[in-house]
């Protein structure tokens, strides 16, 4: 093949001539280009050519070398992997590309505008959450019972359900979600817009993502407002169709502030299968209705270890999660096990759910999706969320 060179910044319009159709070379150059601008940004799920992400594609003996613009330094950003295999996937599948290179480079400034122009653009009109997002919140009465995790994991479970997901650590204080899904990903910052960080294909936000492991998030209340609303109005969520929220344990100002800014979300509550796990729980609950929110159901987090030996063991005891759904008025929509598994991805920042989608977790995870998937959405969002 010849080598052809194509500057997508310049010309990424251009519609398939029938000259082109009897030129071989044209041919491959049209079929590549159709192919690129099919391409979709997995962040904000706006096609690469229009976002000024593709600069040039040059093919030559059947391997294709794209050079991506990325609004950020090269080394911030890290989303390259899954990028990578949309275009490549797009590329080969024309029959003219049997290999894929690439390059990256950084945005210049004027790049940077244009590229939040389009998002905006695109978006225009919209709100970041769009009308049929489901808000989904996780919370506990208090911490410990592995509300980040099953937040995390959850998040994943919808995401290989084929949905598009967000996930917001709304735990300030406390946040644990940029270790649980692993290091390296990181927010891009483009003047007061905010474009998510990204892993294991989902979208998140963290203050753990602005701050040290160890520094410490010292704020009253309406700091704590302020911040909540930034990320829900400033971050481009680009309209997801779930955004799970890592709630803090308790009801303290970050349920307030919940109840206020999207009082559409829908509770979800965590508990061990512990007699005093499920009474504190009980109180994030009444909370929650307290508020208007709609309490849809119990989770059941640690319910038993299952030995080699094929015994479950309940080392926390038993009902609780029951007791505690049939109490409410709610469904029991999961009962998750106690596996290593489950601790040390999340340590490692590899959540079981995609190092182990066979395990009983994982299983477990995917009936509780599920089942929120089924129970359809509590009500018609009130407000509108706006980038601003």
């Amino acid at each position: 093949m010849e080598s052809n060179e194509t500057n997508y910044g310049e010309d990424a319009n251009n519609s398939q001539s029938e000259s082109d159709i009897k030129d071989p070379a044209k041919l491959a150059e049209s079929l590549i280009k159709e192919a690129i601008t099919k391409c979709i940004d997995p962040v904000t799920n706006c096609d690469l050519v229009s976002l000024g992400m593709v600069d040039t594609v040059d093919v030559h003996m059947g391997v294709a070398e794209v050079e991506i613009l990325v609004p950020c330094q090269v080394e911030a950003y890290s989303n390259t992997k899954e990028l990578e295999q949309i275009i490549t996937t797009s590329l080969i599948d024309t029959g003219m590309v049997g290999q894929v290179k690439f390059k990256y480079s950084p945005m210049t400034e004027a790049e940077k505008d244009d590229f939040i122009l389009q998002l905006e653009t695109a978006y225009r009109g919209k709100n970041q959450l769009k009308d049929s997002t489901r808000i989904i919140a996780i919370s506990s009465g208090k911490g410990g019972v592995g509300k980040s995790s099953v937040s995390t994991n959850i998040a994943i479970a919808l995401s290989l359900m084929g949905y598009r997901v967000g996930l917001l650590d709304a735990d300030v204080y406390g946040f644990s979600i940029p270790n649980m899904l692993g290091p390296g990903a990181e927010p891009i910052v483009v003047g007061n817009s905010v474009i998510p960080a990204r892993a294991h294909k989902i979208n998140f936000v963290s203050a753990g993502l602005f701050a040290d492991d160890d520094q410490p998030i010292i704020w009253r209340g309406p700091m704590l407002h302020k911040a909540l609303e930034q990320f829900l109005a400033n971050v481009m969520w680009c309209e997801p169709d779930f955004l799970v929220v890592d709630m803090p344990p308790g009801t303290g100002d970050v349920a307030l502030s919940i109840a206020s800014l999207i009082p559409d979300a829908e509770f979800y509550v965590v508990t061990t299968p512990q007699k005093s796990a499920e009474s504190v729980a009980q109180r994030s609950a009444i909370a929650a209705r307290q508020l208007k929110l709609p309490l849809r159901g119990v989770i059941e987090n640690m319910s038993f270890f299952e030995g080699d030996d094929g015994k479950k063991y309940e080392l926390f005891g038993a009902g609780g999660g029951r007791q505690l759904a049939d109490h409410l008025g709610v469904k029991l929509l999961g009962q998750i096990p106690l596996i290593p598994d489950l601790r040390t991805g999340s340590d490692i920042g590899t959540p079981i759910t995609i190092s182990n989608p066979s395990s009983a977790a994982s299983t477990e995870f995917g009936k509780i999706a599920d089942a929120i998937v089924q129970l359809g959405p509590a009500k018609k969002r009130l407000q509108a969320l706006k980038v601003r």
